[in-house]
C-alpha cells in the first residue's frame, strides 16, 4: 500500500499500488514501479508471471508481455515502454513553391 498524507489537512488516504501504477501514458512495473521493462516475445519458463485482475484484463486487451529488470516479474500491458515525443512543429510553407509578386502578375 501507498500512504499518502495532505499537507493542508492531514487527510491520510491508502492506494493499492497495483491501481497507482496501472495510471500514466507508460508501462510500469505493478509490483515496484519501476519504468525500466523488458518487451519479450514470449512466456519466459523461468520468471513467474504477476497474477492478478489487472493482468487478466490486460492481457484480454491484447497487452504486450513485460518484464521486470529488478522484480524478476513477467505481466501483460497495452501501454508502451516510453511517450514517443512529438516531432517539433514543422515549417507548414514550402519555400521552394512561394512565388514573388512580381512573378504572379500577368504580363499583357
Amino acid at each position: 500500500m501507498a500512504i499518502y498524507q495532505c499537507k493542508r489537512c492531514q487527510e491520510v488516504q491508502l492506494v493499492s499500488r497495483p491501481w497507482r501504477y496501472h495510471l500514466g501514458p507508460v508501462a510500469r512495473c505493478p509490483h515496484c514501479g519501476t519504468r525500466r521493462l523488458n518487451k519479450l516475445k514470449g512466456l519466459d519458463p523461468i520468471d513467474p508471471m504477476n497474477h492478478g485482475v489487472l493482468n487478466l484484463v490486460e492481457w484480454l486487451m491484447h497487452g504486450r508481455i513485460y518484464n521486470c529488470c529488478f522484480c524478476r516479474i513477467q505481466f501483460y500491458d497495452r501501454r508502451p515502454m516510453t511517450v514517443a515525443e512529438e516531432p517539433a512543429a514543422a515549417d507548414t510553407t514550402d519555400e521552394g513553391s512561394l512565388e514573388s509578386p512580381e512573378s504572379t502578375e500577368s504580363t499583357v
